[in-house]
């Protein structure tokens, strides 16, 4: 517990200073976007997880591999800054947290909910603006919407808000067949 304590807080610090860097240079969206681009590569990419999590490569080379991941996904410059700063100071273990917190930090400045939505394949534009119109509809307000593939869900969605989960994932629907069926 301690540990993940440690990291929200490492996170909560790291992305306070990239908010107010961002605020500052008026790049808040250019760097809210560079960090769904990244968070979006460190879910498809094994590979780049092993980089960010490892402590035998060194700071340098990790530094060095995530300029490369980064520039080549077109993201700005203070993105790129930040990000060999974090990898500098072996951080870059906390990068996911860090976007996550900037996120909500921006959300939350400009009244929006933050809603986490679940999907076992990559959902289109359109079924994007079809989710967000209807959580404008169930929460009254502006809503962020942030999606991640899941192929374990089989078909459906999950769907987070604050405490809140509806989760009508195939998976899960499997899962309470199963122990009903034992219940029989």
């Amino acid at each position: 517990m301690a540990a993940k304590g440690g990291v929200n807080e490492i996170a909560d610090r790291y992305a306070k200073a990239l908010f107010d860097l961002a605020d500052e240079g008026k790049q808040l969206d250019a760097v809210a976007d560079d960090l769904r681009t990244l968070g979006a590569l460190l879910d498809q990419s094994e590979d780049l997880q092993r980089l960010v999590r490892s402590p035998v490569i060194s700071r340098a080379d990790q530094g060095k591999a995530m300029a490369a991941v980064l520039d080549k996904a077109g993201c700005g410059e203070l993105t790129r800054k930040f990000v060999g700063y974090v990898a500098a100071n072996r951080r870059l273990s906390a990068l996911k947290a860090i976007s996550k917190a900037y996120l909500s930090e921006l959300a939350a400045r400009r009244g929006e909910i933050t809603a986490e939505v679940s999907s076992a394949k990559t959902l289109s534009d359109a079924q994007i603006a079809a989710v967000e119109d209807a959580l404008k509809k169930a929460v009254g307000g502006k809503v962020a919407v942030s999606h991640k593939v899941d192929p374990s869900l089989i078909g459906g969605l999950i769907v987070k808000v604050g405490s809140r989960m509806i989760d009508t994932s195939v998976a899960t629907k499997l899962q309470r067949l199963k122990l009903a069926m034992k219940g029989a």
